[in-house]
């Protein structure tokens, strides 16, 4: 039940490190947390984020600063490139993350 691992003094610097960005919802609640304890959070580092537009409001509005190393439009071209994926599932793909939770794949 510990949102918060380890020794954390009040007004110390955190950057918070994640795997996968996709609401942003549990990462928001860590930073709500770390704040909450007194941290004073800088900004969150994310290997992976799909860029969905609640992610991005939900960032926003916790003025949380958020880079990342790769994201899904950045994905789309090389796994065309790296033949993957076929550049006609690009729309298709494209289509799903516009809306993931109503989406029909046909």
């Amino acid at each position: 039940k510990n949102q918060i691992e380890g020794q954390l003094e009040t007004g110390q610097k955190v950057v918070v490190i994640e795997d996968l960005i996709s609401t942003g919802k549990s990462s928001i609640n860590a930073v709500k947390a770390l704040r909450e304890d007194g941290a004073e959070v800088l900004g969150m580092l994310a290997l992976f984020n799909y860029g969905f537009s609640i992610a991005q409001a939900a960032f926003k509005e916790t003025q949380l600063a958020l880079h990342t190393l790769c994201d899904y439009d950045h994905l789309l071209p090389v796994a065309i490139e790296k033949q993957q994926i076929a550049k006609s599932e690009l729309e298709w793909l494209q289509s799903w993350r516009k809306n993931p939770s109503d989406w029909r794949p046909y």
